[in-house]
């Protein structure tokens, strides 16, 4: 599995293309908004001549699906986003222009996810991970084989993801970690909504707002 990270937009989202060995690509939480940040993302699909098969969203805060239509329509892609967060991600239509962005396009998810999924692209599987705290329905994947969490903002190095917005709860979300995260081989690498790469050992031993 090859991973390529961008960091979009002005919330510093953490995008990711998750390439399996026969080019197949996941378009991991598109925060592109800007027209050189569309470019940097396609460009680099077009060059590696990835193909892109869907679209997903670990959580749809508004800034992980700024880019979700945008991709949709220029690679005619499913877009996937976890069950409970079809009303969060078309509130963000609502209050987008309050935070500066002014000409989001709302794209409609083709397919709901739970944890009961398993989501394969090539000869890879991603297990899907239940994890609310940060949004009522965040999911992350997980892939075993290859001992890598695709997180979004449940935790970050040595921090966690906001509760205070709605959907949030503090103890819902230090559950998520100790039950979905902690429990994870200490060598599985964390790759998070913002901020650098970590791993499960590193976060049981310093994350100051979680201990196991």
């Amino acid at each position: 599995m090859d991973i390529k990270s961008f960091v979009f937009n002005a919330f510093y989202e953490n995008t990711y293309l998750l390439t399996s060995s026969n080019l197949e690509t996941l378009i991991l939480d598109p925060g592109c908004y800007e027209d050189f940040e569309k470019k940097e993302l396609t460009d680099l699909i077009k060059i590696n001549k990835l193909k892109p098969i869907a679209i997903i969203n670990t959580h749809c805060h508004i800034d992980h699906v700024l880019g979700n239509d945008y991709l949709k329509k220029l690679y005619n892609i499913p877009l996937w986003i976890p069950a409970t967060e079809k009303n969060l991600l078309k509130s963000v239509s609502t209050y987008a222009p309050t935070m500066g962005i002014q000409n989001y396009q709302e794209a409609q998810p083709d397919k709901l996810l739970s944890e009961k999924d398993v989501i394969a692209f090539g000869p890879d599987k991603l297990e899907i991970l239940y994890a609310p705290g940060h949004s009522e329905g965040h999911l992350m994947f997980y892939h075993a084989a290859d001992k890598f969490l695709m997180a979004g903002d449940v935790i970050f190095r040595e921090g966690i993801g906001r509760t205070d917005l709605p959907g949030g709860d503090f103890k819902t979300l230090e559950e998520s970690i100790k039950n979905q995260v902690y429990t994870l081989p200490k060598a599985v690498k964390i790759y998070p909504g913002h901020g650098p790469r970590t791993t499960v050992g590193h976060e049981k031993e310093n994350n100051p707002f979680v201990k196991p």
